[in-house]
């Protein structure tokens, strides 16, 4: 049941360029997204340390002067990361938003009465400097937030020439490198289920940003022109709440969109937005871990608190119309799965987390054969940050401030778990031969030293 849902809307808002195009010069060596170049999670140029701490490998290290949970992008010298600042300035008495919920077993949401800026901020890679700020909105958020969430939510997106910024009913915003406004569009306000804040992050395609609006109104998939904002086209859709981030894929030299959700997981046409085919919806009611593909394979995969697991893996060149039970899907299966974290893809290995505790599992993608399952480092805490891959390693950080590096591999090999001072819901970013952190305080840049 959806009222037993906890949700935590800040990881599962991933930008994801499209799997076979042709991308921009030097885009894998780039972190434009927040899965990364290939949107698998993997950073194949990537090579960072594997221990650090406060006192240790610790290039650089600033203060940020808001909250949000959106992963931060890098293109060359530039890291872009989306802030909620919240100021001094009050609402009259009985205008605040929403600061508390009904009666619960878990945690609820939050609300406030004073304005927020809603800021994008471009920082210097190699010395944490901030190049420039800027603020798209100040106002009051639309509506309150589960409690350990963030109104700076969706990660941007980039292609080296703009940014994109969403940030959810403030509306989406485009700016070139130096900061420069070039468009904004407002998409109207979301009504997401028990008030627990937005935001599907915008996915980046040749001409075209997609956004998928899944909420408690009228939800739809819109496709825009990214110089202009103008609309391309816009489909509705029969879904509640969900927090996926589409994935763009070609598949027989046709690029589609994938989208997951409670209802259906469905693939459009990117050119026109006509429906492909479409399989049956996830276990959990409001799905949140985002798509990951590898050549002719995609994976969707969700858990509930209180629901059952599922993934599925489908074959993209089998699938036509209602796939659901067909043989387009390869193999499925009912455990483990993640509530908030979305999957890794590194070589046709297939890691991810069961719900939100930190318990690990591999499986190899292709025929889905369980490598491990059920590994869990003691006293690490819970994650909603999703694993990278870089340097033959995977990269999974905790809300106790802990990352967790494990060797690449079909056996469970722990190489060291390293502390910090804060607690970590965004992912993880790399870059060449550096880690970038975002925790509730601190923007890390982890580098050998």
């Amino acid at each position: 049941m959806r009222k037993f849902s906890f949700i935590l809307v800040f990881l599962c808002l991933i930008p994801m360029f499209v799997l076979g195009a042709e991308p921009p010069a030097d885009f894998d060596k780039n972190w434009p997204q927040w899965r990364g170049p290939n949107a698998n999670g993997v950073a194949p140029y990537g090579n960072p340390p594997i221990e650090w701490s406060e006192s240790k490998n610790i290039k650089w290290k600033i203060e940020l002067p808001g909250k949000g949970h959106a992963t931060p992008v890098i293109w060359d010298d530039q890291i872009f990361v989306l802030i909620a600042i919240e100021t001094d300035k009050k609402v009259e008495p009985g205008e605040g938003i929403q600061t508390k919920a009904k009666r619960s077993r878990i945690p609820f949401t939050t609300g406030t009465s004073k304005i927020h800026k809603f800021a994008i901020f471009a920082i210097n890679r190699f010395d944490g400097q901030i190049l420039w700020q800027r603020t798209a909105r100040e106002e009051l958020p639309h509506e309150g937030i589960q409690k350990t969430a963030s109104w700076a939510s969706s990660s941007p997106v980039t292609d080296g020439e703009h940014v994109y910024a969403c940030f959810g009913s403030k509306g989406l915003f485009c700016y070139d490198m130096q900061g420069n406004l070039k468009w904004e569009k407002d998409l109207g306000d979301l009504n997401i289920i028990n008030k627990w804040g937005g935001g599907s992050s915008p996915v980046l395609y040749n001409d075209k940003i997609i956004v998928k609006w899944d909420h408690e109104d009228q939800s739809f998939i819109i496709a825009l022109d990214k110089k202009t904002g103008n609309e391309i086209w816009k489909v509705t859709r029969d879904e509640g709440t969900s927090w996926t981030t589409p994935l763009v894929i070609e598949s027989n030299g046709q690029p589609q969109v994938i989208t997951s959700a409670g209802t259906r997981v469905r693939s459009y046409d990117l050119a026109t937005g006509d429906l492909l085919w479409e399989s049956s919806g996830l276990a959990a009611p409001e799905v949140i871990p985002s798509p990951v593909a590898n050549d002719d394979m995609v994976y969707v995969m969700s858990s509930g608190i209180f629901k059952a697991s599922e993934l599925q893996a489908i074959k993209l060149s089998e699938a036509k119309g209602n796939i659901a039970g067909s043989a387009a899907i390869v193999w499925t299966l009912d455990r483990d799965t993640p509530y908030v974290p979305s999957p890794l893809l590194y070589d046709n290995m297939l890691y991810f987390s069961k719900g939100n505790d930190g318990t690990l599992a591999c499986f190899d993608a292709l025929t889905g054969e369980e490598y491990y399952s059920r590994q869990r480092q003691k006293g690490f805490g819970s994650i909603y940050a999703s694993p990278v891959g870089a340097g033959g390693r995977i990269y999974i950080s905790s809300r106790k401030g802990s990352t967790l590096v494990i060797k690449h591999s079909k056996q469970y090999t722990v190489l060291a778990v390293n502390k910090l001072d804060d607690s970590f819901s965004a992912s993880p970013a790399v870059v060449d031969n550096e880690l970038f952190l975002r925790g509730e305080k601190y923007l890390y840049c982890i580098a050998e030293k």
